[in-house]
């Protein structure tokens, strides 16, 4: 049960909740009220801005159509109007551009290319539009003038600065690859840049609006004729520069100052100078400065001209690879892509045409020098044909694209100078064999024929250009082995010449000994022409080159010295029999001896003395140029000869064969040997 306290107080809490839960209520129906009234405002505001709305679009939208419509109405006409202008545009042009187009393109190419350019739009507009209109044909005429204008201007820029290059710069751009030092390359300005970029762009429009190639035929004309006259510069101030000094030189480096120029010799193309020389000086003298006779002689007079143009050919050959590389680049940037190669292939036929003909010419000359059996003068081939074959890389490279026809003349001059060669070789080997045995040919003293010499020398000279005669050899071979080991097969091949030529060599001096009625002296000869064979042998490469098919070569040849020279001792036979000991008269010491016996020995004495004279007096006249082997030949014959004649003197000097001993005792020992020693000695 509660207490009426409790009650009391726990109703009265209840009703002032209740009271405020009842002013709640009465404030949150107050607020639905005002909401609602907010409400229905703010739809009625809507109402009338929407309302408002219709009405404005109303009003507004037929505004924007009818400006739309100006708008377009506008936009029309100034287009109407543009396209005016620029039909009427069309009809100015002739009239525009008539006194640039007259006046030409000299000095304001880029004025009279865009005058060009309208004259072209008009010409399309007509065309398209108004074929039948006379103003159709005055741009025609207008553009087709114009253009001729360009294609003079092409040709005019083209042959006023296409300069010939200089002797001079080419010499420095071949000698150039040559120095084992870094240089800096020597420039080559064909045009000057200006003018080269005017001709480029001449060039294209030509191609692109033009549609002529006529520049392309002005253009190789031009370059052709310039490229030709430079080689042909190069090869008259080779030939007068070398007449004048002996070498051909550049003055001056172009990058360097005028006032300090510096001779640059340029490189030689091989030793046919030296070959030359040697033939002629040997043909005029023997070793021992006895003259002697051959048909191997050289003409005189004409083997500084063969250098010369020989050099001059080489260095034409060179220069010609430099410049066309470089006019190829020129090409490049003036003429389109797609006729670069036959463009090319036209302006090198000229100057490749010239080469190939003085090639053909050396052949040639080749060819008479053979019959009429000059070899010095064949030589000439054999630097020209190693530089061709040296060169035909760089060729092939700066041929290629050209024209068959084109790239074959290299290697057909080639396979002439081979053959030519080869022809010379084989000639020259049977010229040895069957040189006559004339006897004013043979030399009097029996010292080294000129054949031999001419010989050897011809030998020593292929040193230089072994794989070029081996080649030329292998050339003329049909079998399987000249391709398979073409390096070792050549040098098989020379080896095999060189002993077939030494070979003949032999068997004609064999042949050309039976003239000299004396067979000492022909022994002489024989031991003087193989001493000299194995010589030059040693003192060159030759012996190597020999010994690849012939290893016995050396002691072949020193057989037949030593045996030559055991047939020159038996010429002494005759002297020294006379006091040998066989045959002498035995007799007692103190018993006188009989008239029989005094005859024989004083027979004897006078025996030795008229041949130990005659012989000293023949022989001081016969010549052994090598001083090695002639003090060698003296002392054997000294020795033998003091030898026998010492002791039959000492078993004869005392005894009384005579009255008058000094008639018959004409020599002591050494007076022998000095008779000896000067053997082989005409200022003895």
């Amino acid at each position: 049960m509660i207490p009426p306290q409790e009650a009391s107080a726990r109703r009265r809490e209840i009703e002032d909740k209740l009271k405020q839960e009842e002013e709640t209520l009465s404030f949150i129906r107050d607020s639905l009220e005002k909401s609602d009234q907010l409400t229905k405002n703010m739809v009625s505001i809507l109402s009338s801005f929407e309302s408002r709305l219709m009405k404005l679009e109303n009003s507004i939208i037929p505004v924007h159509k009818q400006t739309e419509n100006l708008q377009r109405l506008q936009e029309n006409v100034e287009k109407t109007l543009s396209c005016l202008d620029h039909v009427i545009s069309y009809y100015h042009v002739a009239s525009d551009t008539e006194k640039i187009i007259r006046e030409g393109p000299t000095g304001r190419l880029e004025e009279y290319l865009a005058s060009m350019a309208k004259i072209q739009k008009a010409v399309e507009y007509f065309q398209d539009n108004s074929p039948d209109s006379p103003e159709l044909n005055k741009v025609k005429l207008l553009f087709e003038r114009g253009k001729e204008s360009l294609e003079s201007e092409f040709r005019s820029l083209m042959t006023r600065h296409s300069k010939v290059v200089s002797p001079v710069l080419i010499l420095d751009l071949i000698s150039g690859e040559e120095e084992l030092e870094v240089q800096e390359e020597v420039p080559l300005e064909h045009l000057p840049e200006g003018v080269l970029l005017d001709v480029v762009r001449i060039s294209r429009w030509l191609v692109e609006y033009g549609r002529n190639q006529d520049f392309m035929n002005v253009y190789y004309q031009i370059r052709s004729s310039q490229l030709d006259r430079s080689i042909k510069g190069l090869r008259e101030h080779f030939r007068k520069s070398t007449s004048a000094s002996g070498v051909p030189y550049s003055p001056a480096i172009p990058n360097k100052r005028k006032d300090t120029p510096t001779k640059k010799p340029v490189k030689r193309p091989g030793t046919i100078r030296k070959a030359q020389n040697l033939l002629k000086q040997y043909s005029q003298h023997g070793l021992d400065g006895k003259k002697g006779g051959s048909n191997l002689i050289p003409l005189e007079g004409r083997d500084d001209m063969l250098d010369v143009e020989t050099d001059a050919y080489i260095h034409c050959v060179s220069a010609f690879v430099k410049l066309a590389q470089s006019e190829y680049q020129l090409l490049m940037e003036v003429i389109p892509e797609h006729h670069q190669k036959k463009t090319f292939d036209s302006l090198i036929q000229d100057a490749l045409d010239g080469l190939m003909l003085e090639g053909d010419n050396i052949v040639s000359a080749a060819r008479k020098a053979i019959a009429r059996h000059d070899f010095s003068a064949v030589l000439t081939v054999f630097p020209v044909l190693r530089h061709l074959k040296q060169t035909k890389p760089e060729v092939d490279q700066v041929l290629q694209g050209t024209a068959a026809s084109t790239k074959n003349k290299l290697p057909s001059l080639i396979a002439s100078m081979e053959t030519v060669g080869a022809k010379a070789l084989e000639d020259f080997a049977d010229n040895i064999k069957n040189d006559p045995d004339k006897e004013y040919n043979m030399p009097k003293d029996g010292t080294v024929h000129e054949l031999t010499s001419n010989a050897i020398l011809f030998l020593q000279q292929l040193l230089d250009f072994q794989e070029t005669a081996g080649a030329m050899l292998a050339s003329q071979e049909t079998s399987s082995s000249a391709t398979s080991y073409n390096s070792e097969f050549s040098k098989r091949l020379l080896s095999t010449y060189i002993c077939k030529v030494l070979g003949n060599l032999q068997l004609n001096l064999l042949s050309k000994s039976k003239v000299y009625e004396d067979p000492a002296l022909s022994a002489i000869f024989l031991h003087n022409n193989y001493n000299y064979i194995l010589k030059a042998l040693e003192k060159s490469e030759l012996i190597q080159l020999v010994a690849v098919t012939q290893k016995t070569a050396e002691r072949s040849y020193r057989e037949h010295i030593d045996h030559q020279i055991q047939t020159y001792q038996r010429s002494w036979t005759k002297v020294t029999e006379y006091i040998s000991e066989k045959n002498l008269p035995v007799f007692q010491p103190g018993v006188k001896l009989r008239d029989k016996e005094r005859q024989m020995i004083k027979e004897r004495f006078k025996g030795f003395n008229d041949g130990l004279e005659e012989l000293c007096k023949t022989q001081k006249a016969w010549a052994i140029p090598d001083t090695e082997q002639r003090d060698k030949i003296r002392q054997a014959q000294k020795h033998i000869v003091k030898e026998t004649y010492g002791a039959f003197l000492h078993r004869y000097s005392s005894v009384p064969f005579t009255k008058n001993p000094e008639k018959y005792i004409k020599y002591r020992v050494e007076q022998v040997g000095d008779m000896i020693d000067r053997l082989f000695d005409t200022s003895a």
